[in-house]
């Protein structure tokens, strides 16, 4: 037997929950696909392949953070007091109910509508518990562990606090298959819940990233992409109060939900409005970091689920409004995710082939001073 846990397979040892966001970003392409309110041929097939594909890498990655925690605790323990890697356990939360949507949504046409909902729902009440877990450990480490130093604030320090808002997206799609009655309601009231829970955390998260960016300037460049990671809560919070609305007929009375209905257009196109907004702002961002030498990092993946969710908000929106102003933008964000995760999918599998993403991480590279 090995004497130190580091030497046993040590190609694990710097497997991070990080990821868990691969499994994120090949969730949503699916999912994503899925609900385009436009009619794409083979879009269908195409997307029940990267279901597949997705719950391949939710396996293996499990599997490799098993044997992380097995045969490096030391190394999982940093990574619990590191103020940079622990709010990426959010991630697991929204991996497993990521790929239980798209099972769901997608996977039916494989396994059939039974298994599919049996599978949502074991990974939707796993990833919803792990999701609160994280949301109140992670900001609690923060607090009395961590201690990061002022102007140190990060996109990535939403990560746990945007899984609550997954899993009221998530719900919404199990309202309908829950027996009428107090249950069902309760469900819906339940995923309302876990929105205001994470939509107030992000308010009070985002002005620090902004002040953070504006009085300390730009991210280091491996970092810089994780600033579309702030597209997540808004183009979630979009997704879920669009499918909470579609499940509310069935779930409370007419004033209720026709009211949710409302809520839905009203809530969300302001929000998709800022977060097109924000989009052009990272865009720019990691366009200046590319110039400046930004390399591949894991941080790529940031490109994929957080477009993902803008792709299925104003997916939802075009729903509710009938308008092809909004089909379009989301089938143009549809475009720029499938690209954004085909690059970042294949580095990562030449990196994992290499071994240069499973070897020790370099410390990243200071951003440049300032430029026009």
């Amino acid at each position: 037997m090995a004497s130190s846990g580091s030497t046993r397979l040590p190609f694990l040892r710097h497997i991070g929950p990080n990821w868990y966001a691969s499994v994120m970003g090949t969730a949503i392409v699916a999912s994503a696909g899925a609900m385009l309110p436009v009619d794409v041929p083979g879009l269908r097939a195409a997307c029940t392949v990267v279901w597949v594909l997705s719950v391949l890498l939710l396996l293996a990655v499990l599997t490799a953070r098993a044997g992380h925690w097995f045969c490096h605790r030391d190394q999982a323990r940093a990574h619990l007091l590191d103020p940079a890697v622990a709010p990426f356990y959010g991630c697991l939360s929204m991996a497993l109910m990521a790929v239980g949507g798209a099972t769901l949504t997608v996977g039916q046409d494989v396994v059939g509508a039974r298994a599919a909902l049996a599978v949502d729902v074991v990974l939707f009440v796993a990833g919803t518990v792990i999701g609160l877990v994280a949301a109140v450990v992670v900001p609690y480490l923060m607090v009395v562990r961590h201690r990061p130093a002022p102007g140190t604030a990060s996109p990535v320090w939403l990560l746990p606090l945007v899984a609550p808002m997954v899993s009221a997206s998530q719900g919404a799609l199990l309202v309908p298959h829950v027996s009428a009655g107090q249950g069902r309601e309760a469900l819906l009231l339940a995923c309302y819940a876990m929105f205001g829970l994470s939509l107030l955390a992000t308010l009070v998260v985002l002005p620090l990233v902004f002040s953070r960016l504006v009085h300390h300037g730009p991210l280091p460049l491996a970092l810089t992409p994780t600033l579309f990671l702030v597209l997540g809560p808004l183009g979630q919070s979009t997704t879920a109060v669009n499918q909470l609305a579609d499940a509310a007929p069935g779930a409370v009375g007419a004033p209720y939900a026709s009211a949710f209905v409302a809520f839905a257009v009203l809530y969300g196109v302001p929000v998709m409005g800022f977060a097109l907004l924000w989009l052009a702002l990272a865009t720019a961002m990691v366009v200046r970091a590319a110039r400046n030498g930004m390399g591949f990092a894991m941080t790529w993946w940031a490109f994929t689920f957080p477009v993902g969710t803008c792709v299925t908000g104003a997916a939802g929106l075009a729903r509710h409004t009938g308008l092809d102003a909004l089909t379009w933008p989301a089938v143009a964000l549809y475009v720029a995710l499938v690209a954004a995760w085909a690059a970042a999918g294949t580095r990562t599998a030449l990196g994992v082939v290499s071994g240069a993403l499973t070897a020790a991480p370099v410390p990243p590279r200071p951003a440049t001073a300032r430029t026009t």
